[in-house]
């Protein structure tokens, strides 16, 4: 065991010491040289989003919810579609003309505001960057804890060692190869996983009778009512209303598609005609990955009911350990160690790329926009490095005393910032022409305040049934709209450059 995962950590660190040898530039680091290739580039953005939430706590809330919550399945690959077509293709083209590192660069200039926009948009996605990040050495640790029988705290020093190893020698080099790597293990073990438990567990007509048994709604597409005649929720898990549904669509269909460690990799590929099919690519890949992880956590729902298995009771997430379970029921040990291994790259796959956000949206965007503007290169690049240590400093203090009871709900509230933040400035920027500094501004911040308030309102007054992001989303559109009418129309020339009109790619 011990064997096959030095063999894992030894193969990132050597894609770090490769990437090393190929950073010569801030562009390089933060880029990766826009040099990506097509796979390379398409499996980059899966992974980004892929994270320790998808192969853990994708199964844990099949088995916490069963099929209701099968919609997640849809809208999270579709936030890859809609990142690579809907924003990527034009951020690709405006940026390689105009020079963009982040997206920050593109709202500064879209939006001719120097300092303004692109200060607010750096610091929401540093917070929100590290509240994942806290989330992803959580999942991180709970593997190797599983693998090793070690202590939640040398689990946890571990994984925070070897990540931040390989993203501070190579950047996006590293992170985009060593993405390709997890990638491909997950794409493999999830195929060879999930078959294999839904067969143990019985067959998929066996688990749906089990699901039945515990709660009829459990095979239902949607729940019914959360409040059945105003009593009150009957239980926790049924919040999957239609309303919820479609809050929960906009959520992660936009609000994952504009997240900062995501959205920034469009600038990094090195061919615009990868943007033809990278988006159905990148789509098909996820959307069976997530099906099958989800399904996997019905079968154990069923194999728990039944007594196959048993979840640890000695942890504060216990349905998380549902998928592990099942793999470890389904086959040998020898091979639940190449699984382990498999689950340990998918929750690494996007731990890097928070790292690495949080140092470029440092170094580039405040170090060098606000504190030196005269910094050259090296002292960017520098400082960027110094940035991912310190991240993964502060992650590790917050993650030290294990998952806090509102981890889950930070992790949702990451989400809804971005859509009440991102979306809107970006989607009338890029297709808007009468959307003003001043609109974006206002829709930024009021966005944050409104999410921020409905977040704090469902979690500790009253639930709400709707995901609380959507008040903050629906304010943050309705300013663009009303501020930009209401202000002086954006220079023609700044439309023109940053190509602003109702089309995907120019003719």
């Amino acid at each position: 065991m011990l064997a096959i995962v030095a063999v894992y950590f030894l193969g990132l660190m050597a894609v770090g010491v490769w990437a090393s040898k190929k950073v010569r530039s801030s562009e390089d680091y933060i880029l990766a040289g826009r040099n990506l290739g097509f796979w390379v580039f398409t499996i980059l953005i899966v992974a980004s989003i892929c994270s320790g939430m998808t192969i853990l706590g994708t199964s844990g809330l099949g088995y916490v919810t069963g099929w209701p919550t099968i919609w997640e399945q849809v809208f999270v690959p579709l936030s890859a579609a809609v990142c690579i077509l809907l924003f990527g293709t034009k951020l690709h083209a405006i940026g390689r003309e105009r020079g963009y590192l982040t997206v920050q660069d593109y709202f500064s200039d879209r939006f001719y505001s120097k300092n303004g926009i692109r200060g607010l948009s750096a610091v929401t996605g540093i917070l929100v960057s590290l509240i994942y990040m806290v989330g992803q050495f959580v999942a991180i640790s709970m593997v190797l804890s599983w693998l090793f029988g070690i202590s939640y705290h040398t689990a946890l020093m571990i994984s925070a060692l070897i990540v931040t190893a390989y993203v501070i020698m190579g950047g996006l080099y590293a992170v985009a190869w060593s993405s390709l790597i997890q990638g491909l293990m997950l794409i493999v073990g999830v195929l060879l996983v999930a078959p294999a438990v839904v067969r143990s567990a019985g067959g998929l007509t066996h688990i749906n009778a089990v699901l039945a048994g515990i709660d009829p709604n459990f095979v239902q597409p949607w729940y019914p009512s959360w409040y059945p005649e105003m009593a009150g929720p009957y239980a926790g898990y049924a919040f999957a209303t239609p309303i919820f549904l479609l809050s929960f669509f906009f959520l992660l269909a936009f609000g994952l598609a504009s997240a900062p460690h995501v959205i920034n990799n469009v600038f990094a590929a090195r061919d615009a005609r990868y943007f033809r099919w990278a988006p159905l690519a990148a789509f098909a890949v996820y959307v069976v990955i997530m099906y099958l992880i989800k399904i996997t956590g019905y079968a154990g729902r069923s194999m728990a009911a039944e007594g196959m298995i048993s979840l640890p009771t000695n942890v504060s997430n216990p349905s998380d350990y549902v998928f592990i379970l099942g793999a470890e029921y389904a086959f040998p040990s020898i091979i639940s160690v190449f699984i382990g291994v498999i689950v340990l790259a998918a929750v690494m796959s996007t731990t890097d790329r928070l790292m690495l956000t949080i140092g470029t949206y440092f170094g580039w965007d405040i170090y060098k926009r606000f504190l030196r503007p005269d910094a050259r290169d090296p002292t960017i690049t520098l400082v960027s490095r110094v940035a991912v240590a310190a991240s993964a400093v502060l992650t590790l203090l917050l993650a030290w005393s294990k998952p806090p009871e509102l981890l889950a709900w930070l992790i949702w509230m990451g989400i809804g910032l971005m859509l009440a933040c991102y979306v809107a400035p970006l989607l009338a920027g890029l297709y808007w022409r009468r959307a003003t500094r001043e609109g974006a501004i206002f829709s930024m911040g009021l966005g944050l305040l409104a999410a921020g308030f409905a977040g704090y309102w469902h979690q500790f007054v009253q639930p709400l049934p709707v995901h609380f992001s959507l008040l903050g989303f629906a304010i943050s559109i309705v300013a663009i709209v009303v501020v930009s009418l209401a202000t002086s129309k954006p220079p023609e020339k700044v439309l023109d450059q940053t190509q602003t009109g109702f089309f995907i790619r120019r003719r």
